[in-house]
């Protein structure tokens, strides 16, 4: 594996967002329309507490990839009711074409008191080419279980066959650190499936070894096949010192499979990682990989979690070209 760092592809600093939003412009993942691609991501107001919130934007994109010429100009997906899993903010929203819809897989975030936050996943759904839409009830599809407690996030959602994949992540612990400051918290990836994309199997194990520590924080899974084989990119942190020490910041992990069950990681096959200087020399997260005209390419967020926006990579390949996705044995999955 080898990327070509394309540069910076959006500044939300360079243009008026929706929401009184300003900064931020975290997660981007696409949906490819027949003259453009629409790119979604999340960005930040702050309410009348001072607190932020998050809400769900989009740009577009010429098919080149290099010129922004559209930038939503309203609300894409409404927060939550008082009370409800996505009262604060939606970060970050995954986006797939399913028939003459377009399904949004949100993960919804509410406030807490002892700890910061906790998070679930919910559906919207857009029948107007993922302009605007509308959510699959007020509750989430997903969220805290027996084995599974908090923080049920960051959903990447394919689908196989007649069965729908979904990978996520789940909280495992909230952790002190030190006795004066707040808890950090620490999550993995894990694997789901559903028949309907609405009602989920999940066995709440889980599927990417760490590397740094058994309190190494993993986010965001995106997937893509290529010869054959099963690419999963995703970031990683240290659970603790992450915001003050780049060395503890996200960086991009990478793991493989035959089956789309078991992975395989192996962080040196990456092929990116931070620059020497510029917006993403501290940090790397949120990767979004997407196949586009027959090449592959990643979206990503570099310093401070996507204050000044994202960038945008090719992979570069000899064998290059549209992805032979082979469909897996559902019955393979323990769930």
């Amino acid at each position: 594996m080898k990327w070509e760092k394309l540069g910076k592809l959006f500044d939300p600093a360079d243009h008026v967002l929706p929401n009184n939003c300003f900064g931020f412009a975290q997660s981007p993942q696409t949906l490819l329309l027949d003259d453009r691609v629409r790119i979604y991501f999340s960005s930040r107001e702050r309410d009348q507490s001072g607190k932020f919130l998050s809400h769900v934007t989009y740009v577009d994109v010429d098919r080149a990839l290099r010129h922004i010429i559209g930038v939503s100009t309203g609300p894409v997906i409404a927060l939550g009711g008082l009370g409800c899993f996505d009262e604060h903010g939606i970060f970050p929203v995954n986006v797939l074409r399913d028939g003459n819809r377009v399904l949004a897989y949100t993960t919804g975030w509410n406030r807490k008191v002892s700890v910061s936050v906790d998070a679930s996943i919910g559906l919207a759904i857009s029948h107007d080419d993922g302009q605007t839409f509308e959510k699959y009830g007020t509750g989430p599809v997903m969220s805290a279980s027996l084995h599974e407690p908090f923080l049920v996030a960051d959903a990447y959602v394919a689908k196989f066959g007649d069965t729908y994949h979904m990978w996520y992540i789940f909280g495992t612990a909230w952790k002190k650190f030190h006795p004066d400051e707040a808890a950090d918290r620490v999550y993995k990836i894990a694997h789901a499936t559903s028949r309907d994309g609405i009602d989920w199997q999940r066995d709440s194990k889980p599927i990417i070894a760490d590397r740094l520590n058994q309190n190494e924080c993993q986010a965001l899974p995106t997937i893509f096949a290529r010869n054959g084989r099963y690419h999963m990119y995703f970031c990683y942190r240290q659970a603790h010192g992450f915001r003050s020490d780049s060395n503890s910041a996200y960086r991009i992990g990478y793991a493989w499979s035959d089956d789309l069950i078991q992975w395989q990681r192996d962080d040196s096959m990456a092929g990116i990682d931070v620059s020497s200087e510029g917006w993403d020399s501290q940090m790397q997260c949120y990767p979004h990989t997407f196949e586009f005209d027959g090449t592959i390419y990643m979206l990503y967020n570099g310093n401070e979690f996507g204050r000044a926006g994202f960038g945008l990579a090719r992979l570069l390949d000899d064998n290059a070209g549209t992805p032979q996705l082979a469909v897996p044995d559902s019955r393979k999955n323990p769930s």
